[in-house]
């Protein structure tokens, strides 16, 4: 748990070794629940919660709550540190994945 002063608002990571479940991100999303409800001051921004993993589960993070909740996050991470090229494609990856989210969003939003 940190507090960052800039966003003014505490920020919450928490470390799995495996690939995320619906538990890990439903355990974070209480912690972020109860940080805003018990520690959380009144000018303060609400509580962002950070999973970091090993291997994301693009099932899990579409119907869980990370799904239209703009405080929580799941990414993976790497045990090394990856080429440029590797780099390269991961951004590109997770470029293509975020422009079809929106799309949907917007498609979502005219029906």
């Amino acid at each position: 748990m940190f507090y960052n002063y800039i966003l003014k608002c505490f920020v919450l990571i928490d470390l799995k070794t495996t690939q995320v479940t619906h538990q890990d991100i439903g355990q974070m999303d209480m912690y972020v629940r109860m940080y805003d409800e018990l520690k959380k001051a009144k000018d303060d921004n609400p509580t962002i919660g950070i999973l970091l993993c090993s291997d994301t589960d693009a099932d899990v993070a579409r119907y869980s709550v990370l799904h239209g909740n703009e405080q929580l996050f799941a990414t993976k991470y790497k045990t090394y540190l990856p080429t440029e090229e590797e780099l390269k494609a991961e951004i590109e990856s997770q470029k293509a994945i975020f422009e079809i989210q929106q799309q949907e969003k917007n498609e979502n939003k005219e029906e």
